[in-house]
C-alpha cells in the first residue's frame, strides 16, 4: 500500500482545487521550474493517482505546495491537471489565498491580508479579505501579462482559416470569438465548444512558435479561450470558456485567462488602466479583472492585471493505493 496522501478540497467558480497537505515526497530543485521538471519526470505517478479516476476525473485540478526559493514568498506551489503541470492558475491562487490565511501560513490581518505565492511563472501577490478572522474574497496581482500575437490566421481542421489572438497571463492562450465556428459560449453544447477549441490549440501548436523572455519552460500553449467577442470595455459581463491541457474544461472564468484577455484588450486600446470588467464562465461564475499598471516583459509591452473572485471549501480527503491495484493507480477514459 502506498503512503497516505491527504488533501484539502476547494473550488473556485465550480473549478476544483485539490491541495496536497500531507504525504507527498520532497521535490528537489534550485528553482521552482526545476521542481516542476522533477515532478514531471519522477513523480508523475502521483499526479495520476490524484487527478485521474477513481479519485479524480478528466477535469480535475490540483496543487502541490513546495519549499519557496524566492526571498519574501510566503508559499510556493506547483499546479497539476489531466495532462501535466501548468505554470500559472488563477482560480487556484484565489483558493490558495484563503487557504494560506486559514491554515496560518500567514498571520491574518483585517481588513485584508497579503500573501505572496511563488508560482512557476513567477511571484503572484494575493490580497485576502478577512472579517472576524475569516478569510473571504481574494484578489491577486498577476505576473507581467502581454499580447503575443494579434489577428493571426491559422488553419484548423474542419473549420479552415481562423483569426486568433495569443495572450500571456502566466501561461499562453489562444483567444478567439466562438462565432467564427458558428457557436455561442453561453448556449452551444460544451462538447462542440471543446471540439472547436481543441482544433485551435492543435493548429497553434503546429503553426505558431511561442517564446517568453524569461524562460523556455514558459513558452508553450496552455489552451484556447473561446469568447463571446465582446472585447470593448463594458459594464456588461463578457463570457468565455477555457479549454486547456488535454481538452480539460475550466468551470471558472479562468484567472490566468482573464489576465491574458485583459492584456490583449489593453494592447488593442479597448480598455484603460483601472477599468474593471466582469468575466463569466459556463457555470455562471464571475471574476473581475482590470489592468492596474503598465510594465515590460523583455521586448513586450505588458501590464499587471488584478483578478478577483471567491473560492469555497468542499471537504478533505485521505487517499491510499492498495498493493496490486493497477486500476486504482489512475485511469482516464478516452
Amino acid at each position: 500500500m502506498t503512503d497516505t496522501i491527504k488533501t484539502v478540497e476547494m473550488h473556485t467558480g465550480g473549478e476544483p482545487v485539490r491541495i496536497v497537505t500531507e504525504g507527498y515526497p520532497d521535490i528537489p530543485g534550485l528553482s521552482i521550474l526545476e521542481k516542476r521538471r522533477y515532478a514531471r519526470e519522477n513523480l508523475d505517478h502521483l499526479r495520476k493517482l490524484l487527478m485521474f479516476e477513481p479519485r479524480g476525473h478528466p477535469d480535475m485540478y490540483g496543487v502541490i505546495p513546495v519549499a519557496p526559493d524566492l526571498p519574501g514568498a510566503d508559499m510556493a506551489v506547483l499546479f497539476m491537471h489531466n495532462e501535466g503541470y501548468s505554470t500559472m492558475c488563477g482560480h487556484a491562487v484565489l483558493a490558495l489565498g484563503r487557504y494560506a490565511v486559514d491554515q496560518g501560513i500567514v498571520e491574518a490581518t483585517e481588513p485584508e491580508t497579503k500573501v505572496i505565492i511563488q508560482c512557476p511563472c513567477g511571484p503572484v501577490t494575493a490580497h485576502v479579505e478577512v472579517t472576524n478572522g475569516k478569510a473571504g474574497r481574494v484578489r491577486f496581482e498577476s505576473v507581467p501579462a502581454f499580447g503575443f500575437a494579434r489577428e493571426q490566421t491559422i488553419v484548423t481542421a474542419n473549420y479552415g482559416p481562423v483569426d486568433i489572438d495569443i495572450g500571456y497571463g502566466g501561461a499562453f492562450y489562444a483567444v478567439v470569438a466562438a462565432d467564427q465556428f458558428g457557436l455561442d459560449v453561453r448556449t452551444s453544447k460544451t462538447r462542440d465548444l471543446v471540439d472547436a477549441a481543441t482544433r485551435v490549440s492543435n493548429a497553434v501548436e503546429q503553426q505558431v512558435k511561442l517564446h517568453h523572455p524569461d524562460a523556455d519552460d514558459l513558452a508553450y500553449l496552455y489552451g484556447t479561450i473561446l469568447t463571446d467577442g465582446q472585447d470593448m470595455y463594458s459594464l456588461v459581463p463578457t463570457a468565455n470558456i477555457c479549454v486547456f491541457a488535454d481538452a480539460q474544461v475550466d468551470r471558472s472564468p479562468t484567472g490566468s485567462g482573464v489576465t491574458a484577455r485583459i492584456a490583449l484588450q489593453h494592447r488593442r486600446g479597448l480598455i484603460e488602466l483601472g477599468q474593471s470588467r466582469t468575466f463569466e464562465s459556463i457555470t455562471g461564475a464571475q471574476f473581475t479583472g482590470q489592468a492596474i499598471r503598465e510594465t515590460d516583459c523583455g521586448d513586450f509591452k505588458a501590464v499587471i492585471v488584478e483578478v478577483a473572485g471567491q473560492a469555497h471549501y468542499t471537504g478533505e480527503n485521505t487517499f491510499t493505493l492498495e498493493d496490486g491495484d493497477k486500476i486504482g493507480a489512475g485511469f482516464l477514459l478516452s
